[in-house]
Order: structure tokens, then sequence, then C-alpha cells
């Protein structure tokens, strides 16, 4: 949500020793986590329409509330 879409935009180039979000979200990914960005945060910061992190998508307030309600657990960061 908010600013923090942007963490799901390809090609995270960090220093070693840093911690990279790219390689923390495919991760989660990896191991059948779901994640999801407010597409209307995505919208307000003009990365809607382009590419993201392979896995990640596109989602909405909705979805969001019934994810919660159904999950054992939620992680957020």
């Amino acid at each position: 949500m908010a600013d923090a879409v942007t963490c799901a935009l390809p090609n995270q180039n960090t220093p070693n020793g840093y911690y990279n979000i790219e390689r923390m979200l495919k991760s989660v990914i990896m191991k059948k986590g779901k994640v999801k960005l407010c597409g209307s945060c995505s919208d307000a910061r003009g990365i809607k329409d382009i590419k993201l992190v392979e896995g990640v998508e596109l989602s909405t307030m909705k979805e969001l509330t019934q994810l919660t309600i159904e999950s054992d657990k939620v992680i957020t960061f």
C-alpha cells in the first residue's frame, strides 16, 4: 500500500550486504506466498501498467479484506 507498491519494481540493484526487496518478494512467491499490490496506490504512483516482479499481482481493498479474514497469518512490511 502507498509507496510500498514500488517494492515490486524489478531489476533492483543494491550493494552487497544490503537487503534487496525484489529478492525477498521472489522468495515469498517461490514458497507459494501471495504478493499483491494495491491497484489504486500503484495507479497513483504511475506503476500500474509497467512490468512488476514476476508473480506480483494488482489487487483491490475488497480482496485485501477477504484475504485478511481468510488468512492464518498476515505479513506486512
